[in-house]
């Protein structure tokens, strides 16, 4: 069953996307039904009063001409009554003896002059006559049936129509197309600001420095761009004072670590102490790279700058990476692809999921493709993959189960796949495992 849309989502389709387009639309529309309303009241008053006389005038001068002709049998007089009207009236008037009215096919023209006219005739005339708009660019010819014939009227065009219209609908259209150009003009310039403080929000979202912004444009867009570069700087100073307490934290806790470390060293290797030396030897490296992890996931890598990294180098580097750790990997290099990256904190997203394919799988496969706009890097491995109600839930801390058994690895991942403007997902893969799927922007 089609669902019909009301219509106010209908007519949603058809507006305009962009600020611009909706700004100049509202300026355009009241601008048109104005001037619309405009024209029809010159158009239903001054001009069909101006054009109802016209046609009156020239209606009564024909009826004047056919009284003194029907006057004067002689047909003399007659041709001189007909050369006197064309004098005066400055309308050339003969008549057609014996002549009977042909029919004709109307041609309408722009105006009211052709309905004025022949209802002005109608009203004179009780007789059978024609017009002929298309017989003269310069005249219109009128025929009327007359008892010994047919009377052909030459009338001038200018005398039916006045010129006001045209000089009227120039002028609307004229101040119309002025005010737009204005409207277009100012409103481009108002967001072009807007259009900055955006692709300045969209960069700095993906991690890269771009400075503070000039606020300009109207004082509302400024209040914005001054409100965004006090968020960034507010941002950096939170990273900063993150970082630093982070960095001490992790210190003061390594110096303990490091005196347990030298301490079961120390310690004499006999059999009843060597499981246990072992053990705790192995636990004092695991917290070591647990607060590594915390503080490279409290980092955030943020320090970094994005600049413009060969996405093919990059993979290359990350496979020699993996194969020298043990790791049977395939790789499939794309067409070289420039991207704006963080070369260090995407190889390292990239190495998680590497590293947590290789815990669970014997082959992995690292490749990439560009899709349009943007480009797919997949990482698929053979092993038994994760159940597509749990996919979501292993990408929140300390649940995804990652290499360094901190439950960050695939959480970092995607926080600096998320930072660089892009998404990080899983799905089947076509070797039987796990994918993991990372599209970034082009």
């Amino acid at each position: 069953m089609r669902v019909r849309l009301p219509y106010s989502h209908r007519l949603k389709r058809f507006m305009p996307q962009s600020l611009l387009g909706r700004t100049l639309l509202i300026m355009l529309v009241p601008l048109v039904i104005v001037q619309a309303v405009a024209l029809q009241i010159f158009y239903g008053s001054h001009l069909g009063l101006v054009s109802r006389r016209l046609s009156g005038s020239i209606a009564g001068e024909i009826a004047f001409v056919i009284d003194l002709m029907n006057n004067m049998p002689d047909q003399a007089d007659r041709d001189m009554v007909l050369r006197l009207a064309k004098r005066q009236f400055i309308t050339d008037m003969k008549l057609e003896p014996g002549a009977v009215l042909e029919p004709y096919r109307r041609v309408n023209v722009i105006g009211p002059m052709d309905d004025d006219l022949e209802a002005a005739l109608h009203e004179k005339f009780k007789i059978p006559f024609t017009m002929d708009w298309s017989y003269n660019p310069q005249t219109v010819l009128i025929r009327l049936q007359l008892p010994d014939g047919v009377l052909d009227v030459e009338a001038p065009r200018k005398r039916l129509a006045t010129g006001t219209i045209w000089l009227f609908v120039g002028w609307l259209v004229g101040t119309a197309l002025l005010l737009f150009t204005i409207a277009a003009l100012f409103m481009r310039n108002q967001v072009r600001a807007i259009r900055r403080l955006a692709r300045a929000a969209e960069a700095f979202g993906r991690g890269r420095d771009v400075g503070p912004i000039r606020p300009e444009g109207a004082s509302e867009v400024r209040q914005a761009a001054t409100a965004f570069n006090r968020m960034q700087e507010r941002i950096r100073r939170f990273l900063a004072q993150r970082t630093e307490m982070l960095a001490g934290v992790s210190h003061d806790l390594r110096t303990p670590l490091t005196r347990l470390r030298l301490a079961l060293a120390m310690l004499p290797r006999t059999p009843e102490l060597e499981q246990d030396v072992s053990e705790m030897t192995a636990d004092v490296e695991e917290m070591d790279r647990m607060i590594g992890a915390y503080l490279a996931f409290a980092r955030g890598e943020g320090t970094e700058q994005a600049e413009a990294v060969n996405l093919g180098s990059l993979l290359d580097d990350i496979a020699a990476g993996a194969r020298r750790a043990g790791t049977h990997l395939d790789l499939n290099v794309p067409e070289p692809v420039t991207l704006k990256l963080r070369a260090d904190a995407m190889k390292r997203a990239i190495t998680n999921l590497i590293d947590n394919a290789r815990r669970h799988a014997r082959h992995v496969v690292l490749a990439a493709v560009q899709q349009g706009r943007s480009v797919l890097v997949t990482v698929d491995d053979d092993g038994p993959g994760i159940a597509v109600d749990r996919r979501e839930s292993v990408f929140r801390p300390f649940e995804s189960g990652s290499v360094d058994g901190t439950g960050l690895g695939l959480t970092i991942a995607r926080d600096i796949v998320r930072a660089h403007g892009g998404e990080i997902f899983l799905e089947d893969s076509p070797l039987g495992g796990l994918r993991a799927c990372i599209r970034l922007p082009v």
